[in-house]
């Protein structure tokens, strides 16, 4: 079991997330991943932002957390500086799939695989 976090970016009625190709399967992440050793969830979600986006951003809040091969929490953030889509964390590099930063349009979401389904869920009822 690892301790995940993540961000939830909102920008113009739009949501950041990471589109995966993997094994021949489309879907989307919330930007996020494992925190490390010394780290608070807080900082993992940041640190990650940074790596997969490319921006540095601010946590306004905390949306939830749950718990799925262990706790996964999820915060509200603001992008505060950098340009989105220029991260160069080693998910894009490691091989194991694509990873795409892209806008999607709230209104669309619930067209999607976007995962977990639970917080994208959530992440609906605020349009």
């Amino acid at each position: 079991m690892r301790e995940r976090a993540a961000v939830i970016i909102i920008e113009k009625e739009q949501v950041a997330l990471i589109r995966r190709v993997r094994e021949g399967a489309t879907y989307y992440v919330f930007p996020g991943g494992g925190v490390e050793a010394g780290e608070t969830t807080e900082q993992a979600a940041k640190r990650d932002a940074f790596e997969e986006l490319g921006v540095t951003v601010q946590i306004s809040s905390t949306l939830t957390t749950i718990e799925s091969n262990g706790n996964e929490t999820y915060y509200f953030a603001q992008i505060i500086e950098g340009a989105f889509g220029t991260g160069t964390g080693k998910e894009f590099t490691e091989g194991r799939g694509s990873y795409e930063p892209v806008w999607v349009e709230l209104s669309v979401l619930s067209k999607l695989d976007v995962r977990p389904v639970d917080v994208a869920e959530m992440v609906k009822t605020l349009v």
